[in-house]
């Protein structure tokens, strides 16, 4: 379809239904939207988007909503992806800026795209394969607990509290502290759990079980920051928008808990011109996502890892696009600092 005006009549009705989730008639397009046309000739242009499967009339309506069709022709011609208002851009900065390691950003991240598209917001934990140890710490927190430190050359931190014989003061974990850093220290992060196989060999023999409870530990924590991983943030919203499921949003619910379904997903998106993928209803390829659309980007170094939201197929897709696009921009910013 390459008429201008019906483009306008499509667009309005896109933009109708999202913001009322009502079917849109006629009478309506005349009053809400300039289109300096009479009342027959959006009917005639109505007729024409229907026959090309862009609207459809639910039941016996004599209003239209778009078909998902309508919306990825409705996504495709858009010129441009307007900028956030200046607040919004504000408020993206103060808080990714106000974290203080690569966890705390991300987790933030994600609760603030969640909060400004309203839908469920998701976020792909990138892998640091070239990161190195920067710092190893180990906490006496009482009663024979103790928390192991491991921060990543990337920022990224990881934590776990271990139990050790309470004989293990702060003195105590300060030398060993020492001994892991000699051997661990700007190594990578891949390497951590072979090389701390031979740690417990370089202390005395009555520290070699405590030794070994630490290693055991960082060789865990270096696993999981070379893991794949989703985070979420904003599920109730789409439990808000169960209208728009007309089947059930149960497989929807349980896809967002399944990560390899989402990594997939991410993975199998394609960015157009403005470096943003929409996957709409059917274009996904997982039965439970038929009925919803995804908006992502890349971020980070190579933006080899992606952020973005997951809602309804009525979605509000300019604003979650500019907001994807918004929050990518800056996240990348921060982790490159």
């Amino acid at each position: 379809m390459t008429d201008p005006r019906r483009l306008e009549v499509l667009r309005a009705i896109v933009e109708d239904y999202v913001q009322s989730r009502e079917p849109v008639g006629s009478r309506a397009l005349l009053e809400r939207h300039n289109l300096g046309v009479s009342a027959a000739t959006i009917r005639n242009d109505m007729a024409s988007l229907e026959d090309e499967g862009l609207i459809v009339a639910p039941h016996t309506s004599s209003g239209r909503i778009p078909t998902e069709k309508g919306y990825r022709h409705f996504v495709d011609q858009i010129g441009d992806v307007k900028p956030l208002s200046v607040a919004e851009r504000r408020a993206i900065a103060a808080l990714i800026e106000g974290s203080h390691d690569v966890n705390e950003v991300l987790e933030n991240t994600v609760r603030l795209l969640a909060t400004i598209t309203q839908q469920v917001a998701l976020i792909q934990v990138p892998q640091y394969s070239n990161a190195t140890v920067r710092h190893i710490e180990l906490v006496a927190l009482g009663a024979g607990q103790t928390l192991v430190v491991l921060i990543a050359s990337s920022g990224r931190v990881e934590q776990r509290v271990i139990l050790l014989p309470t004989s293990v003061g702060d003195e105590v974990l300060a030398g060993l502290r020492q001994v892991l850093l000699s051997v661990l220290n700007a190594k990578p992060i891949s390497d951590v759990a072979r090389l701390a196989l031979g740690i417990p060999e370089l202390v005395s023999p009555g520290m070699a079980p405590a030794v070994r409870t630490i290693a055991e530990a960082l060789s865990a924590l270096a696993r999981n920051s070379s893991v794949d991983r989703i985070l979420t943030a904003g599920t109730a919203n789409l439990a808000r928008s169960n209208l728009d499921f007309p089947l059930s949003i149960t497989p929807v619910l349980e896809a967002l808990e399944e990560q390899v379904v989402l990594l997939r997903l991410f993975s199998e998106l394609e960015q157009d011109a403005h470096g943003i993928a929409v996957g709409i209803g059917t274009e996904n390829q997982y039965i439970a996502l038929t009925e919803a659309s995804v908006v992502a980007t890349g971020y980070g170094h190579g933006e080899q890892a992606m952020i973005g939201v997951l809602g309804p197929t009525r979605m509000n897709y300019p604003t979650s696009m500019a907001a994807v696009r918004a929050v990518a921009r800056y996240l990348s910013r921060i982790l490159a600092s």
